[in-house]
């Protein structure tokens, strides 16, 4: 559980310095590190079902570190799809 979660800050720590204008810039502190961890859980388990369910590359652990790269990918996709939405809803407010 703790590694899921190492593995989530880190890739979506990572990923976020890697995408450009993410709407997820302007926080700082506590709230910033669970959206990193958010994002980095979503694109581990993105990058599983992409490359080992998809591709049948990587071994059959989702949230470890031998995922690493595959976790990282999913969270570069993840992150400017997260992006989009709420860029979206914040133009269209219902």
């Amino acid at each position: 559980m703790i590694g899921a979660l190492l593995l989530g800050l880190v890739c979506g720590a990572v990923a976020r310095m890697l995408v450009p204008n993410d709407a997820f810039r302007h926080m700082s502190g506590p709230k910033s590190w669970l959206v990193s961890i958010g994002l980095g859980l979503l694109g581990a388990l993105l990058g599983y079902v992409i490359f080992t369910l998809g591709l049948g590359i990587g071994d059959d652990d989702i949230f470890d570190w031998g995922g690493l790269l595959s976790a990282l990918i999913g969270t570069i996709i993840v992150v400017p799809i997260a992006t989009w939405i709420l860029r979206r809803r914040a133009q269209n407010p219902t």
